[in-house]
């Protein structure tokens, strides 16, 4: 510590050296440089340790208008732009800066210390001044630097200031609710609509989070879903009348009791309660347009139902719903699946009765482009459609339909869709043999699964005989290409092209009983055919089902197979040792499909109760479910995840 009389001489030393005085020449001396820009900053030199490396006491700190500060029993220094600072012994400390700028620091022996800085003391260790024009934003003021510390103007905003933008209406990314409508905010800082929290799918926007919640929110990507859009196929005009319905089955997965409206428009034709874990079916008028005649192609304003349900629910639609000597089924998926990205299936067009592609659109101001296989193939042109089947920016709105329908010679499998916005896709046939030639023809529909979930490997294997359930009936196979150059691989190996040359081309496998395995090196579609009557395979005549690859297997199914048919089954493909159960009875009858390491079991289904069915596995397994009579038959999967699968 200085002694009393140094104080002044060592403070009139250090206007001129960097040198700090000692009480007597033993002090520890350091030296410091401080200048600032601020003229009323007040700085403190820190924390002061002992030399036991204790901390001093809470420093505190001072300010006089001239900018001089005193204290008694404290040591003061004034210091230069050359700051010398001197600690000697416990909560000692001392600073000192020329007269230009004067600053005295005190730190009394209890450790407390008091520093001043005059109005002409300046720093340099201070933020840069922001570039000229530079938007900043000050609480909610918008504020425009001029490049030298200050700004060009301060605006006090309505709303709210964002940066870089300013003054908007709302900050970037943020929610709200206005009623049952989300609002987002967008990168310009502009309220738009995002979601609809339709109450008719059970949900609302919660304020808190400005997003819709209820059972219907937020679902993954399975055959589960909330909305639907039934849609009405091609279908001979003698079975399409008021005895022979066109029907939905839908499937409520869930423990509580759902509420499913439908709508054709703006018009409401259909509201119905599913009760928990069980089936309702409606019936719906035909769509004469789609139906009628057999062409040509055609684009019908709200030719679709639009079904809303309060709960998850799966959905079937049967064309007709009766069981009938042309009739097939399809599992509809549900609009939080679909992509704008598919390839299609459908069947060679048998004079008179046309192969089709039925497209329907969920939002407005949907756009859509079909490319045809090999650059076009016969076509009844119509709809914006030529005559080889191929149509660019063709415009649909929520419910519209785009049926495109073939001409004799012309088959549409292979045609690739794809749209601006998410779209369904539905392909089948009027009525035709399977192969041509045999006896008898039958409906086909089936909705195709978006390209985005399609794979690269399936198993292929027939459904069983009817009378006769210890023989399986034979099907024609097809693989589609989604890719050029796809080089195809059978385990066990079967007859037919390996390679296909351009994205929609196809292999199509004679007609047999033969279960394995089709691999490619690119992802591929693979659709199955049951044969007519007239080959000799058993009661039912054509259906088609479009194969779910093992990647999108699942564990557990809710789903519907009508009682009126004579019989109905469902397939079942699991890896081996897998422990199923069909409504609740263990599943005994399984075999190996060759060594691919799953097995296969046909399950005979009970039409005593109302048609509602379950499967559960201990393991994730596929499934198809199937209907037959005399010279009639339906065919669909009965459920399948849909997630998003790497090229």
């Amino acid at each position: 510590m200085l002694r009393p009389g140094m104080r002044h001489l060592c403070a009139t030393a250090l206007l001129t050296t960097l040198a700090g005085c000692g009480d007597d020449g033993t002090g520890n001396v350091t030296a410091t440089v401080s200048i600032s820009t601020n003229p009323s900053t007040t700085q403190d030199t820190g924390d002061t340790q002992d030399p036991t490396g204790s901390t001093a006491a809470p420093t505190t700190s001072t300010s006089e208008a001239s900018g001089v500060s005193d204290s008694s029993d404290t040591t003061t220094s004034t210091t230069s732009p050359v700051t010398s600072s001197t600690t000697d012994g416990p909560g000692t400390s001392t600073s000192t800066t020329d007269p230009s700028g004067t600053s005295t620091s005190t730190t009394d022996p209890s450790g407390t210390s008091t520093s001043t800085t005059d109005d002409t003391t300046t720093s340099t260790t201070g933020p840069l001044p922001c570039a000229e024009d530079t938007l900043q934003c000050d609480g909610n003021v918008e504020k425009i630097c001029d490049g030298m510390g200050g700004f060009k103007s301060e605006t006090p905003c309505p709303e709210v200031c964002a940066e870089p933008l300013g003054c908007v209406a709302c900050e970037p990314g943020t929610n709200k609710c206005e009623g049952d409508q989300v609002m987002v905010c967008n990168d310009q800082g502009e309220w738009v609509a995002g979601d609809s929290c339709d109450p008719l799918l059970g949900l609302a926007c919660d304020a808190n989070f400005g997003q819709c919640v209820g059972a219907c929110a937020n679902l993954g990507t399975s055959y589960i879903g909330c909305e639907y859009y039934p849609t009405v196929t091609q279908q001979l005009d003698v079975y399409v009348g008021p005895g022979n319905p066109y029907a939905v089955a839908v499937a409520n997965t869930t423990a509580n009791a759902a509420t499913v409206t439908v709508h054709r428009g703006p018009n409401q034709v259909a509201q119905q309660m599913v009760a928990a874990n069980s089936v309702a079916v409606i019936t719906l008028p035909w769509v004469t347009q789609l139906t009628g005649g057999t062409g040509p192609t055609v684009k019908v304003t709200d030719g679709a139902y639009r079904l809303r349900s309060t709960q998850p629910v799966t959905v079937y639609q049967f064309n007709p719903l009766n069981a009938d000597v042309t009739n097939d089924a399809s599992l509809l998926l549900p609009v939080n699946t679909w992509t704008g990205n598919y390839l299609a299936a459908a069947w060679t067009h048998w004079n008179p009765y046309p192969g089709f592609i039925a497209i329907t659109a969920h939002q407005d101001g949907t756009v859509v482009n079909v490319k045809a296989p090999k650059n076009g193939v016969p076509t009844q042109a119509g709809g914006g459609i030529d005559a080889q089947g191929n149509g660019n920016n063709i415009t649909l709105d929520d419910g519209d339909v785009l049926q495109i329908t073939s001409a004799n010679g012309g088959d549409p499998t292979g045609t690739i869709v794809t749209a601006n916005k998410p779209i369904q896709v539905i392909g089948g046939h009027d009525c035709t043999q399977v192969p041509i030639g045999t006896v008898a023809c039958d409906h086909l529909e089936e909705s195709m699964f978006p390209i985005e979930a399609l794979a690269k490997k399936y198993i292929v294997a027939p459904p069983v005989q009817v009378p006769n359930n210890a023989l399986e009936k034979a099907v024609i196979v097809r693989v589609v290409a989604s890719e050029d150059n796809t080089t195809l691989t059978f385990t066990p190996d079967q007859p037919g092209n390996k390679v296909l040359a351009k994205a929609g081309d196809f292999v199509q496998l004679a007609q047999s009983t033969n279960k394995y395995v089709v691999e490619a090196d690119k992802k591929i579609l693979v659709t199955e055919y049951m044969v007519g009557q007239g080959a000799n395979f058993g009661t039912s005549d054509p259906a088609m089902l479009v194969a779910v690859p093992s990647e999108q297997f699942r564990s557990s199914y809710l789903f519907y197979a009508q009682t009126a048919w004579s019989a109905n089954f469902v397939d079942i493909i699991a890896p081996n040792n897998s422990m199923v159960q069909v409504d609740g009875a263990a599943v005994n009858n399984f075999a190996a499909i060759g060594a691919s390491g799953y097995s296969l079991a046909h399950v005979k289904l009970s039409n005593a109760g109302n048609g509602s069915h379950t499967v559960t596995s201990n393991n994730k397994v596929g499934i198809s479910v199937y209907g037959v009579i005399d010279y009639g038959s339906y065919w669909y999967p009965g459920g399948l995840d849909l997630d998003v699968i790497p090229q």
